[in-house]
Formats: structure tokens, C-alpha cells, sequence
């Protein structure tokens, strides 16, 4: 019987996962990072808490999708992280032209 899952296997597939655990530690310590900084400027920094929140969701989404476990939440985490980084560059785009109105 065939399971209804993706079907990729990269070469090195458990090195991959180790990168990305690595990533996904260092994506929570600049979330964490950004967070306690906004808390500070009362949150003008929202595209780096984006871009944070980003990086664990595409992290987390990744090692999901390669480890073969929960593959279809992996995707979804990975389309969700991909509306944070857009969403983080539009914010931050619309605080440069404040600053430049200035």
C-alpha cells in the first residue's frame, strides 16, 4: 500500500536536519532577543519579531518536512514563515518611509 507522503530523501538528509536544528536555536535566541527589545520601544521593531518568528516557523517546518514526520505541517509551517518574511519586509519598508518623512 502507498502512504500518501512525499517521497524525498536528500543525501545527507540527518546532516540537513542538525543544520537546521542549529538554525532553529539561533532563530530563538533573535526572537527572543526581538521580543525583549520591543517590549522596550513599545514594538517599532515588529519586522525583526517578524523575521524571528520566521525563522523558527521555516526551522521547525524544515526539520519536520526532512524527518518525515508530520510532512504536511512541516509545509504549512514553511508557507507560514514565508508570510512572516513578507509580511516583516513590508513593515519594515513602511518604518523607513516614516523615518525618512521625518
Amino acid at each position: 500500500m502507498i502512504r500518501p507522503r512525499f517521497l524525498l530523501r536528500l543525501a545527507g538528509g540527518d546532516v540537513w536536519i542538525w543544520i537546521w536544528a542549529g538554525l532553529l536555536v539561533l532563530g530563538l535566541l533573535g526572537l527572543y532577543g526581538a521580543v525583549q527589545w520591543g517590549r522596550e520601544t513599545h514594538w517599532r521593531n515588529l519586522d525583526e519579531v517578524l523575521r524571528g518568528a520566521g525563522t523558527v516557523a521555516v526551522s521547525l517546518g524544515m526539520i519536520l518536512f526532512l524527518s518525515g514526520f508530520l510532512q504536511l505541517f512541516g509545509l504549512v509551517l514553511i508557507f507560514l514563515a514565508l508570510a512572516c518574511f513578507v509580511g516583516a519586509f513590508i513593515v519594515g519598508k513602511r518604518t523607513d518611509e516614516e523615518r525618512d518623512e521625518h
